[in-house]
């Protein structure tokens, strides 16, 4: 079920736009728009090929596609979070990408890293407090889990 209309611009219109793979996926694939190569031990920032205008309210989240690992590859960062308003017409979405191997990591045009997900943002005002009224859970680990 497709709930909004997203304002999307294609660098190379050669280039499929993000989608969803399967009927329930929670996340778009996104392409990458140029072949690149990513030494050993080092990071490389990859053009995706879109920017994004999100809805009023909302972000847009990139996280790594579960295979990247396979590749070598790691998002250099975690997540990229992409605010609303970072939506002009040559914002183009980027990765990057750590090689956490011992060989260079060939990337070719057109290939799926990551993924993208549409989401609300509430934006919150700060209380601060002298303490925090729970206990203290122990942090890390704490639950041996």
């Amino acid at each position: 079920m497709l709930s909004m209309e997203l304002p999307i611009r294609r660098f190379d219109i050669d280039l499929p736009l993000p989608e969803y793979k399967t009927e329930r996926a929670a996340a778009m694939d996104c392409v990458t728009r140029i072949a690149a190569s990513i030494p050993a031990r080092s990071i490389g920032y990859i053009p995706l090929n879109i920017a994004i205008k999100p809805p009023a309210g909302h972000m847009v989240l990139m996280a790594a596609r579960s295979s990247l690992h396979k590749r070598g590859l790691m998002m250099a960062n975690g997540v990229g979070v992409f605010d609303e308003d970072f939506c002009g017409d040559g914002d183009e979405y980027q990765v990057i990408l750590y090689n956490f191997s011992n060989e260079t990591v060939e990337i070719p045009k057109g290939e799926r890293l990551v993924q993208i997900l549409v989401l609300p943002v509430d934006r919150v005002s700060l209380k601060e407090v002298e303490r925090m009224e729970e206990p203290t859970r122990g942090g890390i680990g704490s639950t041996d889990v």
